[in-house]
């Protein structure tokens, strides 16, 4: 036998009331979960590749919105900017008022920026390596290469260290 069961209007109300109040909690947690991307500015040679690929690595992270400039005069804005001329690269980045120098790995910009230390300008790695982060080589290995911390000329720490592989 079956059997109508009314349902009050005000009833469906609370129903699609509390189902709308659930949603919104959990798409509330879901959204302080997930961090905040973070700006970065990557000043670059217009005439140089990596600096591209090292910018992707960084928004594949989900952590960065990466914006490149473009720059005619990198070596002038190093020097204003104060980044020791032997820990230049080809590129320079800005996040969070850090100044990020080279192919620095994702992780150590990251921590960078959790740590917030008060008396590092910014990090860098100087040159080139082959094998860090936009500088990926078919066939080829990771080069040992170093991350190093910089609040002057003259005051300097490694912040990190990468062995050959």
């Amino acid at each position: 036998m079956c059997r109508t069961t009314r349902v009050s209007r005000r009833n469906t109300l609370c129903v699609l009331g509390a189902m709308g109040l659930t949603g919104s909690v959990l798409g509330a947690a879901r959204a302080a979960e997930a961090p905040a991307r973070l700006r970065l500015t990557v000043n670059r040679d217009p005439n140089c590749g990596c600096c591209s690929a090292w910018a992707a690595i960084l928004e594949e992270t989900g952590r960065f919105d990466v914006e490149i400039i473009d720059r005619a005069d990198l070596t002038e804005m190093k020097a204003e900017l104060g980044i020791p001329a032997d820990l230049a690269s080809c590129h320079t980045a800005v996040v969070e008022g850090y100044l990020v120098e080279g192919h620095v790995p994702a992780a150590d910009i990251e921590r960078l920026l959790e740590l917030r230390p008060e008396k590092i300008r910014g990090i860098a790695v100087p040159g080139m390596p082959i094998g860090s982060p936009g500088m990926e080589m078919e066939g080829r290995g990771q080069d040992a290469f170093e991350v190093i911390a910089f609040a002057d000329e003259d005051s300097r720490s490694v912040f990190a260290r990468y062995p050959a592989r």
